[in-house]
This record gives structure tokens, sequence and C-alpha cells, in this order.
């Protein structure tokens, strides 16, 4: 399927601009294992935690783990985006994504911690009954507030400003039977030249983004058929779906450390907790992508139904994939562990099966 869509040269360009960038993420994330494993298991643990006061500890692992990263994130995030004409910000500007994000992990990683720690010395023997639900909430709080709080320290929204589309988009809401008060537009283009849309938020805070990039990249007709996927998503409660997964996540964390750390109210094993929450995660990184992969499937699904337009869906993968070289070929291990949508020749190739069984 990919040389029926894509000519040779695409799927190799493609290949070529992928391929480091998996390898760094392999070191990226060896790098964290190290670095939290070094201060759970070695000297060098017990000497930062001396150098700040107890309750600064866990947030001064954060800072250590992102500085040993930086120089790879810097290459991934800054140098080969550029080299490949998509990062549009100066390294400066991207320094200062990288502060917000790391001061947005710094509060809400050390805070998990130092809460769990404060839990477990407040209800010795029984923590993990008041710590688990107490994590679970945390992660609907973070659900939440995202779209409010987070996402506006990197981007400002705006409504869409076309106002036939709008309408058009709006109608097309009405029909998905799925409410839509507002559909805004990130300004993602003063960071990157990749095309995107997506959903988030719960409740009021819910929301369809798209990137200022496709609604200058593609036609009306491939911006509904975009909306009408993120609509789908509404449709299934897939935000809602994996925020509860997230919550069940973050209770069975806790449970992990109760049966794993002996001691988490001190402060001194805050590495150890941060690095079974890291393996936790990379264990779950498989389900967590095929569950992932199977909700875009279905949002595909409830697009093409919508709209009605295959040839849009069509054209709307198609240029998607192109404007953000995406890898239509990967290994089979990357694609089980990291995909979290089909590759754009699968997407295509159930479009066409859509159209053969339902227009005449």
């Amino acid at each position: 399927m990919p040389a029926e869509l894509f000519s040779v040269e695409q799927v190799e360009r493609a290949r070529r601009y992928h391929r480091p960038l998996y390898f760094a993420l392999l070191l990226d994330v060896t790098l964290g294992l190290a670095v939290l494993s070094a201060l759970a298991f070695t000297r060098a643990g017990s000497w930062l935690y001396h150098a700040v006061p107890g309750a600064a500890f866990p947030a001064l692992v954060v800072v250590v783990s992102a500085a040993v990263r930086l120089p790879l994130g810097f290459w991934r995030g800054h140098v080969w985006e550029g080299r490949w004409g998509f990062s549009t910000q100066s390294a400066l500007g991207w320094l200062g994504d990288r502060a917000k994000s790391l001061a947005v992990a710094v509060v809400l990683t050390s805070g998990a911690v130092l809460g769990l720690a404060a839990l477990a010395r407040r209800f010795p023997g029984r923590w993990p009954l008041v710590a688990a639900p107490a994590a679970a909430a945390f992660v609907l709080l973070v659900g939440f507030a995202a779209p409010v709080v987070l996402e506006p320290l990197f981007n400002r929204f705006a409504p869409l400003r076309d106002e036939e589309l709008a309408a058009g988009l709006r109608a097309l809401a009405r029909r998905a039977r799925v409410p839509v008060r507002d559909v805004l537009v990130a300004d993602a283009s003063r960071r990157t030249r990749k095309v995107n849309a997506y959903v988030s938020g719960l409740g009021a805070t819910r929301r369809v983004v798209l990137f200022d990039t496709l609604l200058r990249q593609v036609g009306p007709r491939q911006v509904e058929l975009v909306v009408a996927h993120e609509l789908g998503h509404r449709r299934a409660r897939h935000v809602a779906k994996g925020t509860l997964v997230g919550m069940l996540g973050a209770a069975a964390m806790v449970a992990v450390v109760w049966a794993l750390v002996a001691h988490p109210g001190d402060l001194r094993n805050a590495p150890l907790v941060l690095l079974v929450a890291a393996a936790l995660e990379l264990a779950a990184l498989p389900v967590a992508a095929a569950v992932s992969r199977r909700w875009e499937r279905e949002a595909d699904r409830f697009s093409l139904d919508l709209t009605q337009d295959p040839e849009a869906f069509e054209a709307a993968h198609l240029d998607l994939a192109v404007s953000n070289l995406s890898d239509l070929d990967p290994p089979r291990p990357v694609y089980a562990l990291l995909f979290t949508h089909p590759t754009a020749p699968k997407r295509i190739a159930a479009g066409r099966a859509w159209a053969r069984a339902t227009v005449p």
C-alpha cells in the first residue's frame, strides 16, 4: 500500500527523518531511567538530598533528570526539526518552551510525590487506601484543568475567524449530535510547520482545536473531515475514557509503589518512586498504543459516516502524511510501542474499504 499511494522517494525520505528520532528517543528514555536509578541506588541521591531542604528534593530530582537529557532534547526538538524544515522557532524560543515544560513537570511531579509521602506518613499501614483515590482524583483534576491552565502556557487560542467555515462546522457538529461551543485555532505556526488537530478537556473545558497550519494547508472539505474525526472522539467519549484509564493507572501505581518501596514517606525514596512510575509507564506503552489506535480507527469511521466523503478522507490523510513527513512503513516493534495512530496507508486502505462497502 505505501508504494501505491506514495512514491519511493517519499517513503524513504520519511524513513530518513524518523529513524534517528527513534534511536534518540531510546537514548532519552535510557538516560532518564539511568538518572533515576543512580539517584535511587547510589550515594549521589543521598548527596543531593542533603544539598537542599527535604521538601525540595523531588523537584531537584526532576530538574537533574531534565538537565541531563537537555542536550539530546535540544537536538531532537530544535536542531533536527529545523534541519528538516519543520521548526519555526529560534533556539531561545525552544529553550523558553522547555523551561515552561520543566516548570509544569516540577509542580505536578514533585506535588504528587510530596502528597504521596505526606499520606504515607499520616496514615501508616493503610496509606494506599487513601493515596489510590487521591492519585485518581489528581489525574481527573489535571484532565479537567489542562485546556484552560496548561495549554495556554504554550499557545494562544482564538475562535475560527472564517464565518462560513465556522457555520459549516457547527452544522456538522449538530449532525453528529455533539454540541460544540467553540472550535478554536491554535497559533502552532509559532513553533512548527506541521499540521494537526485535537480534542481535550472534560465537561465545561471540552474543546476542538485546529492548528493554524492545518487551515493554511488544506481545503474546506478536508478541514470538515478532520473536524468530523475529532467529533468522533467526542461522540465516543474517548477523552473521558482515556482519563478514566489514567485514573485507574494512577491508583494501580500506588499499589505497585506500596509493594516495592519500603518507606514511601521518606522523601529520600523519591527517585525510587519516580523510577517505579517510569517503569510502569513503559510497560503500559503497547497496550496504551493499541487502545489509542483502535480509538483512532473508530473516529476515522465516524468521520466517513458523518461526511460521506471518502475522497476528502483520502486527500486529507495524504496531505497530513506528506506535510508531517509521517513514517509510512515503521518497524513493527516501533509501531506496536509508539504509534498512537494507524499509519496513513492503513487509514486510507480502511477508507477505501468503507467506500466499497457503502457507496453503490
